[in-house]
């Protein structure tokens, strides 16, 4: 038996799809399993301890989506929460403990020493985690399974990460109690590809999902859909790092999605590039469903958006707004203010240039998280000493150490750089503004453990978060 641990315990929660899936692998490979998932538990210890009193699995999977909340100036670090899971599961079993997901695989080898676990899965964990299945079972040649973290004596051995090119997900969905999800969470989740081959210089997901994109084919997509429309889920936010990334592939989904009637009883939401975005995609994705865009912004600085590694103009952010407007598509456009070279002067062109094309609402988050492995991480330690670096943000003791939530803040925005980009924004209500570090009260989009969009969600609300909150805020 296969015994799959959801450990992520955020409010509001959010379905984790990534253990749908891999156990719809596991059963069509003839593995026996079961799901205890902690984020719907009342108390995950005593679920936990009444689980392992019955049942004796050969493997325990334990899934970690975020190492932390991404956020300045909360920076949550969820790492030490995982740990205690794995220790209390120790306890209670002597089956072996393997991690994985996207969080987890950003930090794999680290994760898996400072957690305890005996194995991790770097990348893809559907077939990986079968493969680690069999050889516990046979000859345990650990060296064979692609994407394993794995301990050889005292030594950690990290293979090459598992980003099979042939991209196929079970599409059953039935593995995990989607319908109470959908009522506490606000909406469903699916992937239409892995990967991501853009080069922005702060983003792991090239770290995590691999740098070639990897397509599902729209019928497998649509396939999905429909499973979970027969559950009730009829509110979906597509996961993707980009749905427009490649565009020829979003404009294919789309057209399957229209062929099924899905514009007629669904309502989804997505993340996408600014590019590639024209109007026959626009109106396909109209068409087809799609409510709302959440776009990787950044900046409107051309000079931001150079440093950024973006491919695009601040014409092209304009287009895209008025393309959603054209459509009847609500649209967000997330910003990333405080990465190097910031200044008052650049975070000023961002903001009067989103006030001036006029997206239903923008994200004005401060600070970058930086991740190692990412040109952004290069670019600090080319800066000198990490130690008296003042663009460095952290709220832990010790060495800087870009495991632990660390934060970019440009310098040259001044000691308080909160307050400077509140001013600018000037209380237009059509952004999010960063908080500051010493305010009471929450002004920014941090999704997790926000009891108020967890109470309006309660209450019927569906759709993106973003959505939500925007909806919120235009009726106080």
């Amino acid at each position: 038996m296969l015994t799959l641990i959801n450990a992520n315990t955020m409010t509001p929660p959010i379905a984790p799809i990534g253990l749908d899936y891999i156990a719809g692998t596991a059963k069509k490979a003839g593995i026996e399993v079961d799901i205890v998932d902690l984020c719907l538990s009342e108390n995950p210890d005593a679920a936990l301890k009444n689980y392992f009193v019955s049942h004796n699995p050969e493997l325990v999977g334990i899934s970690f989506r975020n190492v932390d909340d991404c956020f300045w100036p909360s920076a949550q670090w969820f790492v030490p929460s995982l740990a205690e899971v794995v220790s209390k599961v120790k306890k209670l079993t002597d089956a072996p403990i393997v991690l994985g997901g996207v969080g987890f695989s950003i930090f794999g080898k680290r994760i898996v020493e400072y957690a305890g676990a005996d194995f991790g899965i770097i990348g893809d964990g559907e077939q990986a985690i079968v493969l680690l299945y069999k050889q516990l079972q046979q000859a345990k040649r650990f060296e064979n399974v692609d994407g394993l973290i794995w301990r050889k004596g005292d030594v950690v051995c990290s293979n090459r990460p598992y980003w099979p090119r042939q991209f196929s997900l079970p599409t059953e969905r039935d593995a995990i109690d989607n319908k109470t999800y959908f009522k506490l969470g606000g909406q469903g989740g699916i992937e239409t590809k892995r990967g991501c081959n853009r080069h922005c210089i702060y983003c792991a997901d090239p770290l995590a999902k691999g740098a070639a994109l990897r397509l599902r084919k729209p019928a497998e997509v649509a396939d999905e859909v429909e499973n979970l429309l027969t559950q009730g889920i009829d509110v979906l936010h597509l996961c993707d790092g980009e749905f427009n990334i490649p565009g020829h592939h979003a404009y294919r989904v789309c057209e399957e999605f229209i062929k099924r009637g899905f514009g007629q009883k669904l309502r989804w939401y997505t993340y996408m590039s600014i590019v590639p975005f024209d109007a026959k995609l626009a109106a396909a994705m109209k068409e087809a469903g799609c409510v709302g865009i959440d776009f990787t912004t950044d900046s409107a600085s051309p000079v931001m958006l150079k440093t950024y590694g973006q491919r695009y103009l601040p014409k092209d952010i304009a287009t895209a707004v008025r393309l959603c407007k054209e459509n009847g598509i609500t649209v967000m456009l997330d910003l990333l203010l405080g990465g190097p070279g910031e200044t008052p002067e650049t975070v000023a062109e961002t903001i009067r240039f989103v006030k001036e094309i006029g997206p239903d609402c923008a994200g004005a988050p401060l600070g970058m998280r930086i991740y190692p492995g990412t040109k952004v991480a290069a670019m600090v330690y080319a800066e000198g000493d990490l130690e008296t670096n003042p663009n460095i943000k952290r709220k832990y003791e010790g060495a800087v150490d870009f495991f632990k939530p660390t934060f970019y803040i440009s310098a040259l925005l001044g000691d308080r750089p909160a307050r400077l980009i509140k001013d600018l924004i000037g209380g237009d209500r059509r952004f999010f503004e960063p908080m500051e570090e010493s305010a009471a009260e929450k002004t920014d989009h941090n999704y997790n453990a926000n009891m108020e969009l967890t109470e309006a969600i309660s209450t019927g609300a569906r759709g993106a978060y973003w959505d939500i909150l925007r909806s919120m805020k235009l009726r106080t």
